[in-house]
């Protein structure tokens, strides 16, 4: 697939609250793995060449984590409270 020159004709769907903590469950985990210096969660941010920049690749999930909370948390929420009579 050829990469994209315009966002012109791009859909989709907002994400769901469980979609989100989906990607915010999986960011956790790849920061677990890299501060581990666990093989498959560095293999992901890996350069061509082979290097990995831990540094870097935590960098990225900690902001990536921080804008996928901000998002979740600026949704909102339902606070349900039932009225008792004495």
């Amino acid at each position: 697939m050829t990469d994209l020159t315009s966002l012109d004709g791009l859909k989709g769907v907002e994400l769901t609250d469980e979609q989100i903590q989906g990607l915010l469950n999986q960011i956790d985990l790849d920061i677990a793995n890299l501060v581990r210096e666990g093989k498959l969660s560095a293999g992901k941010y890996a350069s061509p060449a082979g290097n990995v920049d831990r540094g870097a690749s935590l960098q990225g999930l900690i902001q990536a984590r921080d804008y996928f909370t901000k998002l979740l948390q600026s949704r909102g929420g339902w606070e349900v409270t039932q009225y008792e009579q004495a």
